[in-house]
């Protein structure tokens, strides 16, 4: 099924028919991110932290204590949230990245729990490629168009990946893992440095045009551990790929096991 997606800017108004789907908590305090534009935009109450208000939508993902919930929770607020959808279907529902800010959960972990939902939703582009089609087959093309230090540290590294030569898919595989916070910390604020460290110490030894300063090296190299954590891949089949020795396949299935 093909969905229609937004370049998940800042909004502050939509159409009446359209409803604005954001991440909560249990509490309802709405404080900050997408909760609060639901707040101050567009209807959300405060303490009412699940369902619908006013020309809102919220999804909890973290509960009454502020705490992170289980992803099998979130699922099941997800399922709510797809019956509302099939239920209403002369509505629109502008999805924000749901659980991916303060909630820490990766748009790979969140995204996949959308498929199947009805046509009349319009998801985030770093969605894309969970809910729509599966991820691109890792190629040496690829890996060598985006990884690169004109594109990780462009200024606004989605306009530049937009004109990069490579599929819809393979864009929005860019999109996502530059996008994926790993250096110095990760969206859960755990420390990634000596992981990255051991990735760059890897690359330097095994491919010779990696060759870049220390901090730039690093930054890359968060790059690099977000995708081999995406396909569930070590230092070696990454380099495989890069020196096209061979061509990787995604995981059969993105979506995680419940928990």
């Amino acid at each position: 099924m093909t969905y229609h997606y937004h370049d998940e800017s800042i909004i502050k108004s939509l159409a009446e028919d359209t409803t604005f789907v954001f991440g909560s908590n249990l509490a309802g305090t709405h404080a900050g991110g997408a909760a609060k534009i639901a707040l101050q935009h567009f209807g959300a109450i405060k303490g009412v932290g699940r369902g619908w208000a006013g020309q809102s939508y919220a999804i909890p993902t973290m509960n009454e204590h502020l705490q992170q919930m289980p992803l099998s929770q979130i699922e099941s607020y997800i399922d709510d949230f797809k019956i509302y959808t099939k239920n209403h279907p002369k509505m629109k529902y502008f999805i924000t990245a749901v659980g991916c800010g303060v909630a820490g959960y990766k748009v790979e972990e969140i995204a996949p729990m959308f498929k199947g939902i009805s046509h009349n939703v319009i998801f985030p582009i770093s969605f894309r490629p969970f809910v729509e089609k599966t991820l691109p087959k890792l190629t040496q093309h690829l890996l060598h168009t985006f990884i690169h230090e004109d594109v990780i540290f462009n200024p606004n590294p989605e306009q530049a990946i937009q004109g990069l030569n490579l599929t819809d898919a393979e864009k929005s595989l860019a999109t996502i893992v530059i996008n994926t916070p790993m250096y110095p910390t990760d969206s859960n604020g755990r420390d990634r440095i000596f992981e990255i460290e051991d990735i760059v110490h890897s690359l330097k030894a095994k491919i010779p045009d990696f060759n870049h300063d220390a901090e730039s090296s690093k930054t890359i190299g968060g790059v690099v551990l977000a995708l081999l954590e995406l396909y569930h891949l070590n230092e070696q089949d990454f380099i495989d790929a890069w020196t096209a020795k061979r061509e990787i396949s995604p995981p059969r299935a993105a979506h995680h096991a419940k928990r």
